[in-house]
């Protein structure tokens, strides 16, 4: 611990306490999946959110136990970050904007075409030099992951009016 004065721990209980409300909101959603009578697979949708609620659930009480007996962690003296910068506000409402988006292009221009925006939404606002390339980096992004979830997986990712006569989009 540092030589300086103790602070509580406020923060850190307060992410804590949000993770293990994140698990147990999982483990409550998870329970919500409807499973078809009479399927075949022993495992079933279920698992993998259980687990994963689970997970999230004894990672947050091991870490309010760790903090309640004093054991927190360190700032890393090694990091290149400025404590005295100022949030840029801008950015954040940008990021924020970006990722909204998606609510709305989605139903409308489907889904690679809106991750392509918010991938190069965000990475124009994060500093990206080349613009163009942020965007065909987003649609590649978008067409893989509409290929794998979409049409491989057979999950319900709208293609959207720019691919949806494309037969392999379709799943």
């Amino acid at each position: 611990m540092g030589a300086g004065p103790r602070r509580r721990p406020i923060g850190e209980f307060a992410f804590a306490v949000v993770c293990a409300l994140l698990g147990v909101g999982v483990i409550v959603g998870a329970g919500a999946i409807r499973v078809p009578p009479g399927s075949a697979s022993v495992l079933g949708p279920r698992v993998f959110p259980y687990f994963v609620g689970v997970l999230l659930l004894v990672a947050s009480v091991a870490v309010i136990v760790a903090i309640a007996t004093g054991h927190r962690g360190e700032p890393d003296d090694g990091e290149d970050v400025d404590p005295d910068a100022k949030t840029d506000w801008r950015a954040v409402a940008l990021l924020v904007a970006c990722f909204a988006s998606q609510l709305v292009l989605i139903e409308f221009v489907g889904w690679p075409i809106a991750i392509a925006v918010v991938f190069a939404g965000a990475a124009l606002t994060l500093g990206a030099k080349r613009w163009w390339l942020a965007v065909l980096i987003g649609l590649a992004l978008g067409l893989v992951t509409q290929l794998v979830f979409g049409a491989w997986l057979g999950l319900s990712l709208p293609a959207g009016p720019l691919l949806d006569w494309i037969p392999i989009f379709h799943g």
